[in-house]
């Protein structure tokens, strides 16, 4: 039986709230300061969820929760504060020392309930192991992935890595793109050299040739100084030139040469300097579709597409929503305020579009983990997601749109399956509690997939 500790020294107030707690199937214990409440915890289990009042004898509500959080064993309690008059500074100080929800005197049966469901419901969802715990711990950029689609963008990174050839990276926006091209060139000969990025999108069409070949001082108004420009700067390393499909005509025209040649002029220059660079492109664009159209030389992309390499939407590797989303957890959360995903949250985030792909599934674990009151993030932690969507399609992975129903749902339980399996080492009675159906139930579903252990 859940307990729950009521520090309050209003007596009518805490033995009322003592009174619903215990009704609603609970055990309360009671205390009338941080000192007494402190003194009762001193030898027994710790409480399940804890209210606290915010003007106390003594230390404060405040002071009391501080000290909570620094002590062992407690620092993890759900503490819920009470107040007759809630101030900005008091609710402020409140979620700051990591409360999970604060209160306004009076407080309703139903409330109360609903608090501890959500409170108590999030407790009991057990810590889901991280997939790539394996993996080397680093600040350096990594392509994760444990689906097919993402294996093979691996595998030709790696071959890509041996030699110097040019590399054309497509995807949509926020597939990693620019990450596949720092793990490419710290996988290659090239990594002790430098990394020059270079957003052909973000520079003004006139100063893009001065930003990539340089400039002698006068060249052109507000040209101060000699100034050696990005390719110049990328010698003996790799140049990545993202969105190149938003370069302009004529810088195509100049590009070309300098892919051909290997040499640059800077502007208002007759100085002719040698490059060693590997360079690495990426865009978001259909080229193909923009040389017919007239916007992009055919030639250059023939240059830039030596090595092609497509980074696959995240609604395309749906076996991979999970593992990043905890792998992404585990670095905004450590020690004893990690945080976890619950089955539900873990539902959602499997079936969402992540029209935004990893970059969004990223920015909404950040947005989640900071916002939510326990260390068990549930669905409601992410109703940001679709609060501003429909609930119909959008709330599907495309590919799995165009499926016919049947090997749509097949595929997304195979994933499901196979992660809860994942995350659980093999242990089918634990995935099958993860997955809220029996053991059985899911032996009949893994042979109805024709899922054997190694495929799961």
């Amino acid at each position: 039986m859940a307990t729950i500790l009521i520090i309050d020294d209003d007596d009518a107030f805490r033995e009322g709230l003592a009174e619903t707690v215990q009704d609603l199937g609970y055990s309360p214990f009671e205390a009338r300061s941080g000192d007494e409440a402190f003194e009762q915890l001193r030898g027994r289990s710790a409480p399940d969820c804890i209210f606290l009042d915010f003007r106390l004898p003594g230390a404060d509500g405040l002071a009391v929760l501080e000290t909570l959080r620094k002590t062992p064993g407690l620092q993890t309690v759900p503490v819920v504060m009470l107040t007759a008059h809630a101030t900005s500074d008091n609710t402020i100080g409140a979620m700051r020392l990591g409360a999970f929800e604060h209160l306004t005197k009076p407080v309703g049966r139903e409330q109360i309930a609903a608090l501890l469901e959500r409170i108590l419901s999030a407790r009991r969802e057990t810590p889901v192991p991280r997939v790539f715990a394996d993996e080397a711990t680093s600040h350096e950029p990594r392509l994760l992935g444990v689906s097919e689609a993402m294996r093979e963008v691996q595998k030709r990174l790696g071959r890509a890595a041996i030699g110097n050839s040019t590399v054309l990276i497509t995807g949509e926006t926020g597939t990693g793109k620019e990450i596949a091209a720092r793990v490419l060139h710290r996988a290659s000969a090239r990594a002790g050299g430098p990394f020059v990025a270079v957003n052909c999108a973000a520079i003004p069409d006139e100063l893009l040739e001065s930003e990539l070949f340089g400039h002698a001082k006068g060249a052109f108004t507000g040209a101060q100084t000699d100034r050696r420009g990005r390719v110049e700067e990328a010698h003996g390393g790799t140049l990545f030139l993202d969105e190149v499909g938003d370069m302009p005509l004529p810088m195509q025209a100049k590009l070309l040469r300098v892919l051909q040649e290997r040499q640059v002029t800077p502007l208002g220059t007759n100085r002719v300097v040698t490059v060693d660079v590997r360079v690495v492109a990426a865009t978001h664009r259909d080229l193909a579709s923009m040389v017919e159209a007239g916007t992009f030389r055919q030639d250059l992309l023939f240059r830039l597409n030596v090595i092609p390499l497509h980074m696959p939407p995240l609604r395309d590797r749906v076996a991979d929503i999970l593992p990043l989303a905890e792998h992404f957890l585990a670095s905004t959360s450590s020690g004893v305020a990690r945080k976890h995903l619950s089955a539900d949250a873990q539902r959602l985030l499997a079936t969402f579009a992540w029209p935004g792909n990893v970059r969004e599934l990223a920015n909404a674990i950040e947005r989640a983990s900071a916002l939510a009151p326990a260390q068990v993030l549930t669905r409601e932690d992410f109703a940001f997601l679709t609060a501003t969507r429909d609930s119909s399609d959008d709330a599907i992975p495309r590919a799995l749109l165009e499926l016919p129903l049947p090997q749509a749902v097949a595929q997304l339980e195979r994933a499901l399956i196979a992660h809860a399996l994942s995350a659980s080492s093999g242990n089918r009675t634990e995935a099958a509690r993860r997955l809220g159906i029996s053991r059985q139930s899911l032996y009949t579903r893994m042979a109805a997939l024709d899922m054997s252990e190694a495929s799961a």
